[in-house]
């Protein structure tokens, strides 16, 4: 099945999917993977200890991806602080050529020059459609609107993906996805009918084979529903929705206790220890970003496999919308 909108033009793939960066775990195995199977992925380079490793990953991928595109997402800190290393992973990225970014964090404008005098779209990920407008007024080629169901970072105001999806589709003249919860065909359709021109799934392709994490932090995600998430970290205005166990249990009662200053909530939110997890199965410690959709995880199995179920529910659903409006709404999809 092919679909065509903005976002599909724009990134050159025949299904408006984009497989969510996912810290330390979206590599050249996985982004090569969701570019085979039609869909755009994005290298995370926070994943790699500097840039002559994420280098030797952009080459990776390249030789993986078989001439299907791909890019690089680069997370930068709300505020500018010393020894980051912004600048010289764009440095890489431009040197080798690759055609795609993902920003989130900090407003992209001081990079977005440099990068379209390189040929460089660059897509821009927030939590809230305000934000998305900025986006589009400093020149954007692109914007991802999550929601509150989202892992990870959804932001403040914990807006929900489908009043999300419908305001920003209506402010918003360059291509929009949505993501946050999404991990289902009919979720798909329903983002498309909503003016989306695309989704973002994460979650949702974390028990991919070609996921390196642990089978036993996959199987953790099999067992869990919508509701064995938590929201932590609001007491830093830095609200995070990761998986329900012991340290997101742990941070809520020091929050909850009136102490939930950074020097006390770090030791339990270091991302290392979300790679220890990642690396031993044991999902019990670290914050481990998990969206709601974790609930559509059903088995362990190529991320071609999941995509292909993917798009049996999304024609599925179009068939209903077809008996619904007594239209071939399959057709016009794909024509569209």
């Amino acid at each position: 099945m092919a679909f065509r909108t903005p976002l599909t033009d724009l990134f050159g793939i025949r299904l408006p999917i984009i497989a969510g960066g996912l810290h330390w775990l979206a590599n050249a195995d996985y982004v090569a993977a969701a570019a085979k199977a039609g869909m755009i992925g994005f290298i995370t380079a926070a994943s790699f200890p500097d840039t002559d490793a994420l280098r030797d990953e952009i080459r990776r991928c390249r030789d993986l991806a078989e001439g299907k595109p791909f890019g690089v997402n680069v997370s930068m800190l709300p505020k500018l602080v010393q020894g980051e290393r912004t600048d010289a992973v764009f440095d890489a990225i431009i040197a080798e050529g690759v055609p795609f970014v993902e920003t989130s964090g900090r407003n992209p404008e001081a990079y977005i020059p440099r990068l379209h005098a390189a040929g460089i779209k660059v897509m821009h990920k927030v939590p809230a459609v305000r934000f998305a407008r900025k986006a589009e007024a400093v020149g954007v080629d692109a914007v991802t609107v999550v929601g509150a169901e989202c892992g990870g970072h959804p932001g403040l105001d914990l807006v929900g993906t489908m009043v999300q999806t419908v305001l920003a589709a209506r402010g918003l003249s360059i291509p929009l996805a949505v993501g946050g919860g999404i991990g289902s065909g009919e979720q798909l359709v329903a983002a498309l009918a909503m003016g989306a021109d695309g989704v973002t799934i994460g979650t949702r392709f974390l028990v991919a084979e070609e996921i390196w994490a642990h089978r036993g932090f996959k199987e953790r995600l099999l067992a869990a529903d919508e509701t064995d998430t938590a929201l932590i970290l609001s007491s830093l205005r830095n609200t995070m929705r990761v998986l329900r166990n012991e340290t997101s249990d742990r941070v809520a009662a020091i929050e909850a206790a009136g102490q939930g200053g950074l020097d006390t909530l770090l030791p339990h939110v270091s991302g290392k220890l979300g790679r220890v997890a990642y690396e031993t199965g044991d999902a019990s410690q670290g914050a481990l970003s998990v969206g709601q959709s974790v609930a559509m995880a059903d088995r362990v199995e190529p991320l071609a496999a999941i995509v292909a179920r993917l798009e049996e529910e999304a024609e599925r659903a179009l068939d209903r919308l077809s008996v619904v409006t007594g239209t071939n709404v399959r057709n016009h999809a794909a024509a569209s």
